[in-house]
């Protein structure tokens, strides 16, 4: 190979371009998720005001959708989730991490949405469609529903509401669970298990009570009286497993909010209301 060059400094050149083409195609899936976490190596468990919808003077809204008119709706319901944990994990902990995702990239987080998916359909996709589009009317250009109750008929009631609101072409959206896009050996889902106590105890400390759940055998597959599903969180859960689920998950829902701003027509990217003011706008 030497050979084929007289200049060293052609040699080096190609050395280094096969160098990082090499390094490029053995990026594996794990090493790209090493890769989220190492970037998040710093997340806390601080949810800042700042980014909460309900916290925000009209100038701060108006400001963070001008920079990145993304809104993330949290949804969840009251469910059994353990003798440890409480009652609204769904919905605390996909709040928590969509505040770490506008943190980090930007928009804005909706107050969490309680509602179960067995409420009649005809009667809670209106009313989730309305929201939606009063938050289209705000001036935001693309609107993530993200379920922490990890089950299909949600997500789909979500999706289903969210139809009519962009028919338009004028806003993008998707209805996700939180590790819908993160899915993998350092993030995932259960129920009360190792990785939904392991979010609360990242984010929640306080809430989680492990010595309700006692020393004997759990029962399996969520059967009473335990009402678990998944590894037992007596020995798989901890602070840190939440931390790095937390790391993935905001890395992964981030980035989907910016392909999604950027998968709209330029016109169609920036904040579409001329202000947060009496003026233009009062209430969602």
């Amino acid at each position: 190979m030497i050979a084929l060059f007289k200049k060293p400094f052609a040699w080096w050149s190609a050395v280094t371009t096969l160098v990082i083409l090499l390094t490029a195609v053995t990026l594996t899936a794990p090493d790209a998720e090493r890769s989220a976490v190492e970037k998040a190596e710093n997340i806390t468990n601080e949810l800042s005001p700042s980014v909460q919808m309900q916290f925000m003077r009209p100038g701060q809204l108006e400001a963070a959708a001008r920079k990145f008119p993304v809104v993330y709706v949290p949804f969840g319901l009251i469910e059994w989730h353990g003798k440890h944990l409480p009652l609204g994990n769904d919905a605390l902990k996909v709040h928590a991490i969509l505040v770490k995702t506008a943190e980090r990239f930007g928009g804005v987080v909706y107050p969490p949405v309680y509602f179960h998916e067995g409420f009649d359909r005809k009667a809670i996709v209106p009313v989730l469609t309305e929201l939606f589009e009063r938050l289209k009317k705000t001036g935001f250009r693309v609107i993530i529903g993200v379920s922490g109750h990890n089950v299909q008929g949600q997500i789909d009631m979500i999706n289903q509401a969210l139809e009519p609101v962009v028919a338009d072409g004028t806003v993008a959206s998707v209805g996700l669970w939180e590790v819908t896009l993160s899915r993998g050996q350092e993030s995932g889902t259960d129920h009360a298990a190792k990785w939904e106590t392991s979010n609360m105890m990242f984010f929640y400390p306080d809430l989680v009570d492990m010595s309700e759940l006692g020393t004997g055998p759990l029962a399996p597959n969520m059967k009473p009286p335990d009402g678990i599903g998944g590894l037992d969180p007596r020995v798989h859960a901890s602070a840190e497993v939440g931390r790095r689920n937390v790391a993935l998950a905001t890395e992964a829902i981030g980035k989907k909010a910016k392909q999604l701003l950027e998968s709209l027509p330029k016109e169609q990217r920036t904040f579409g209301l001329q202000g947060i003011n009496p003026k233009h706008w009062w209430s969602i």
